[in-house]
């Protein structure tokens, strides 16, 4: 019987995890017959069978899930003497995948990452900006940024920071249908929020929870694409003050009264948080945060987001 070879399990691994032979090749730089070839082999040396195949993909059956749970181990064996011993006087290099809300990426994230790719030019930096939650278990990213941390998987985290929204509008929208005078008054005004039944969290649950009876009539799964219906005067919309920060036209309405808290958390697996250029990259979006906090918790006194609904002049938010 041939020794199973350590690249196979690497084929193995991104096989059981994308569930697609052509999904794990475009992971690996491989084409879908070399994948298939791999997994055969590995097979072969095993002698067992280790996937159900099917129209929709590959799914792992009883011997594939064994295995996994010690390849798994082996890659963490890996990871960790990586971590330990590996690349200390060599330049930063790699891919690190970095999973974030739309809204964070985006406007945040984004125009700031220059400066660790000018500090390491061998290092490519991946920012998958979507509404939805990554599982680091499946290596789908290498750091999540997310609005609370997992209850299962060998995950660590600590917070980026708290943040606060607001309901924002423009004056194109006033001048359509007027001025809230109270939260009641909110009842008679088209709203902008997510779709319902795309919401993968419950922290995305906002019109719900400052209980206005703000109702949307306008609703997108992308915060960047509420944002810009917002800017065109379609509705109210509550907002990142982060984000609304960047835009003089936005104005704040009732901020007195409708105010709502979430929080960043920065996620990584236990298995991978040592690696350099994991380390190196979650410890960039730390600082860029840590150094730029009064964008995130602005209160009604800090420059750049917007006017109140209530004042005549721009207010310092």
């Amino acid at each position: 019987m041939a020794r199973p070879d350590w690249g196979d399990f690497q084929v193995f691994l991104a096989v059981a995890r994308s569930g697609q032979i052509s999904r794990a090749g475009q992971q690996l730089g491989l084409d879908h017959a070399t994948v298939g070839r791999r997994i055969a082999r590995l097979e072969r040396s095993l002698a067992a069978h280790l996937f159900d195949r099917s129209p929709r993909g590959y799914q792992l059956n009883d011997a594939g899930e064994r295995l996994l749970a010690r390849v798994e181990a082996m890659e963490s064996a890996v990871y960790g003497a990586q971590g330990d011993v590996g690349g200390v006087d060599l330049e930063l290099s790699g891919t690190v995948r970095v999973g974030v809300p739309d809204g964070f990426g985006t406007m945040f994230l984004a125009p700031r990452i220059g400066a660790l790719c000018r500090a390491h030019p061998s290092l490519e930096v991946q920012v998958v900006a979507v509404l939805r939650p990554f599982n680091l278990s499946r290596r789908e990213a290498d750091i999540a940024i997310g609005l609370s941390i997992p209850e299962a998987g060998r995950l660590v985290g600590r917070k980026l920071t708290d943040y606060s929204l607001h309901l924002y509008a423009t004056e194109a929208y006033f001048a359509e249908r007027g001025h809230p005078q109270s939260a009641a008054d909110l009842r008679r005004h088209r709203g902008i929020g997510y779709i319902q039944d795309l919401i993968h969290a419950p922290e995305f649950e906002m019109l719900t929870e400052i209980g206005t009876g703000l109702k949307p009539r306008f609703t997108s799964s992308n915060l960047i694409a509420q944002l810009h219906a917002t800017l065109a005067g379609t509705g109210l919309c509550l907002l990142p003050d982060f984000l609304a920060a960047g835009f003089p036209a936005l104005t704040r309405v009732l901020p007195a009264e409708v105010e709502v808290m979430r929080s960043f958390w920065l996620i990584m697996h236990q298995d991978t948080r040592d690696l350099a250029r994991i380390r190196v990259t979650a410890d960039f979006i730390r600082d860029c945060v840590e150094a730029e906090h009064r964008l995130f918790l602005p209160g009604l006194s800090l420059p750049g987001a917007g006017r109140d609904a209530t004042e005549t002049a721009p207010c310092a938010s």
